[in-house]
This record gives structure tokens, C-alpha cells and sequence, in this order.
């Protein structure tokens, strides 16, 4: 039980709101593949022509530049991905997914698809929509509270609070 909460009383239904988001993320990364692993990062490449630039791939699947080396290591040491410097600019790693690495991303695909059919096949057309609806609200209203506490942090910043 949450340190929030008196003994015996019902969470409320914030709680249990959070405590569902939390049970669902944790769900869909074991299930559906996170946002930044190796799924994520064999998906993007299928979807992009099974070849990326390390930087291209990186700000497509928004993790920073040490851990998708590190997964990108991975997939390689898989047999999975090869990576090499760029032709036309030296700098730069190019990502190409091998015939293994093709068939596992369609693979991934194939399961994420029998996941999200079978996700809400508990909800007619109808809950579904209402869902998604509030869902976007719930999104957009949370895209505000980051921006605004990110504004107050560029604040204080500015004003040499540094926090």
C-alpha cells in the first residue's frame, strides 16, 4: 500500500488511475517491445528501407547516442544489423538490418499486431473510441504540464537558480 494512504481506506481514483498507466507500461514494454530496444530499433529500421544513419536512427527513436550503440552492438553481435562508415560522409555510421534482421523486425511486427488486436478485444467500437479520445486528453494535458514545468526551469535558470 502506498505511504499516501490511510489503512483501510480505498485508493483514489487517481491512484488507481496511476496505478493502472504503470501496470500498462510495464505491460507494453514485456509485451509490445519498449520505446528504445531492440524491437524498437529493428522496427525503425524496417520502416525507414532496413538502412539508417547511426544519428537518423538515434533521433528517430529518441535514446541517447551511448545507449544505441549499445544496442545497436547487440543486434550486430546477433547477426542481426552490420554498421559501417558512411561513403559519402566518413563521420557517420550507417545501420543496415541483414536478411535475419529483416525477418525478426517482420517477426515483431507480426506479434505487436496480434498484441494490439488482442489488447481490446474487451471493448466494442464504441469503448474503444471513447477511450482513445479521453486517452488524447490525458496526453495533451500532460504535454502541457511538461512544458510548463520546463518553462520554470528555463526560469530559474535564467535567473541563476540552476535547479
Amino acid at each position: 500500500m502506498c505511504d499516501t494512504e490511510e489503512k483501510g481506506s480505498s485508493p483514489s481514483t487517481e491512484t488507481r488511475i496511476m496505478r493502472n498507466f504503470g501496470y500498462f507500461g510495464y505491460y507494453l514494454h514485456v509485451h509490445w517491445g519498449g520505446r528504445n530496444g531492440k524491437q524498437h530499433i529493428l522496427v525503425e529500421l524496417l520502416s525507414n528501407g532496413s538502412e539508417m544513419t547511426q544519428r537518423d536512427l538515434q533521433e528517430a527513436s529518441c535514446i541517447t547516442s551511448a545507449s544505441l550503440s549499445e544496442v545497436i552492438a547487440k543486434l550486430e553481435a546477433e547477426g542481426l544489423v552490420t554498421r559501417e562508415r558512411s561513403v559519402t560522409d566518413r563521420r557517420q555510421l550507417t545501420v543496415t538490418l541483414t536478411p535475419e534482421g529483416e525477418a525478426r523486425a517482420r517477426e515483431v511486427i507480426r506479434t505487436r499486431a496480434e498484441f494490439e488486436s488482442r489488447a481490446f478485444d474487451c471493448l466494442d467500437a464504441e469503448e474503444r473510441e471513447r477511450l482513445v479520445e479521453t486517452l488524447d486528453r490525458v496526453a495533451a494535458r500532460w504535454a502541457e504540464l511538461e512544458s510548463a514545468e520546463k518553462g520554470e526551469k528555463t526560469e530559474k535558470t535564467e535567473k541563476g537558480d540552476g535547479r
